[in-house]
């Protein structure tokens, strides 16, 4: 590749330096993209209390099982992607780029008015508390509609990060947390606009990075690999129908692990507007743990993809290797830190102190949740890039309907566990995963599975 290009090359080289050096800005992006709606749920929860904290979890929760369907359909362009790259395979990244633009924002579109068009429906089944129910409408019906701004975002960094390129998305995520933390101090803070508030300054900080991110990419279009020119903004059939496939599970994937979690949420509101705030304020700080782990699945994806793709399938494997050393660091690291200042955590958060007393039955329940976790890091990134996407539907559904929903169902209702029971129920869900995308990535098939980067 030319020195000028955005995109990297990691078919050769040392592997445990490129994932490194390529996972700490992912890393420092997801970040920065769980303090984006942190942001939200501390400022709300100093302004307006228990009440806005729950409608800002049970709102936000709903809008991201949107948001994670449009996520799959990028995370399928992206595996192109990066198959193409290793392949060599210039010009079809330029069809693939345009014609995942253009699915992705007609899909966001139509997830965009199904739930503007269905918001009491979806609150009503989510039973949703009496004391947040109007500030849970306000924040889904802006967040909702302005989908496409947070959908047009993620495309966008996916893209990149298929192209091997981890620190443009960080800049774009970095824009839209500082406006987001300045428009929520205004408006909720200053103008006391409550959950609207904050639901407005997510939504115009998407907006404003989604712009930058588009004006950045046609500036640099030349090292970026896409021309920008109208004709290419159109949906080629035989990609259209590639992303699809891809696409489809992965989309089923993330919706069904999405849907999951809503009915988790819904167990616990009928506990009672705390217990149903200790869980959102819960869920934000796994998010953050999480979500910094989940740099280094980030980082390995597309390195697998592009070894695949070049037919290198046994520094694919190396990758894998190194990629779970790394995530079982940090998870030994993040679990020592969560037993030692959990419930510090939680205060950042509120200060009811009935949110505080709760925050240590949550915390003795989630734990079980990191080793699985940190499995995933590896074999996720290995199922997800080589494009094995019904593989990665199958183990979602397995994790997310018949564990997450199976063992919360069982736990916190047939046994009697309460609130305990159901957050103990939604931690073990991924051991669903985990050990069988490890039997399948240890057992070696894979290797005789035509590649995407074949079929182009």
């Amino acid at each position: 590749m030319a020195n000028k290009s955005l995109s990297k090359d990691f078919t050769q080289g040392n592997i445990i330096r490129q994932l490194f050096f390529f996972a700490l800005p992912f890393m420092a992006s997801n970040a920065l993209q769980v303090l984006y709606s942190t942001i939200d749920m501390v400022i709300v929860g100093k302004f307006v209390g228990t009440a806005g904290l729950s409608a800002v979890s049970q709102s936000s929760q709903i809008v991201n099982f949107a948001t994670m369907v449009c996520l799959g359909f990028s995370n399928a362009g992206q595996v192109l992607l990066s198959q193409a790259l290793g392949a060599k395979k210039k010009k079809e990244m330029n069809d693939i780029i345009g014609t995942l633009f253009i699915s992705v924002v007609i899909l966001a579109v139509i997830l965009s008015s199904a739930f503007l068009i269905c918001r009491t429906l979806i609150l009503d089944v989510m039973k949703i508390p009496t004391e947040s129910y109007s500030m849970s409408m306000d924040y889904l019906i802006i967040c909702s509609g302005g989908l496409i701004f947070t959908a047009g975002y993620n495309l966008v960094s996916a893209v990149l990060r298929g192209m091997g390129d981890a620190k443009r998305p960080l800049l774009f995520i970095g824009i839209a947390s500082i406006t987001n933390l300045i428009l929520d101090l205004l408006f909720t803070g200053l103008f006391g606009w409550g959950v609207a508030g904050a639901a407005w300054a997510t939504i115009i900080g998407q907006a404003v990075s989604f712009a930058f991110s588009i004006w950045y990419l046609y500036k640099k279009k030349e090292s970026f690999g896409f021309d920008f020119k109208k004709e290419s903004f159109r949906i080629n059939g035989k990609y259209l129908g590639m992303i699809a496939s891809l696409g489809t599970p992965m989309a089923i994937q993330s919706g069904f692990i999405n849907l999951s979690m809503l009915y988790v949420n819904s167990l616990i509101n009928d506990v009672g507007v705390v217990a149903s705030a200790t869980f959102g304020v819960g869920v934000r700080i796994d998010d953050i743990i999480n979500k910094i782990s989940q740099g280094i699945q980030y980082a390995a994806m597309p390195m697998i993809s592009q070894n695949i793709g070049a037919g290198n399938k046994e520094r694919a494997k190396q990758v894998v290797y190194k990629a779970w050393i790394f995530s079982f660091v940090f998870t030994v690291f993040f679990l020592i830190l969560y037993v030692l200042l959990g419930k510090q955590m939680f205060m950042l958060f509120s200060d009811d102190t009935l949110v505080h007393d709760m925050s240590s039955t949550f915390i003795m329940a989630i734990l079980w949740m990191f080793p699985a976790f940190a499995v995933m890091r590896g074999s996720g990134a290995f199922i997800q890039g080589i494009g094995n996407a019904r593989l990665g539907m199958v183990l979602a559904i397995l994790d997310g309907v018949v564990l997450r929903i199976g063992l919360s169902w069982l736990f916190g209702i047939a046994l009697n566990m309460g609130f305990y029971g159901f957050v103990l129920g939604y931690g073990l869900a991924p051991y669903g995963y985990a050990i069988p995308s490890l039997i399948y990535f240890l057992l070696g098939r894979w290797q005789k599975k035509k590649t995407l980067a074949e079929k182009m």
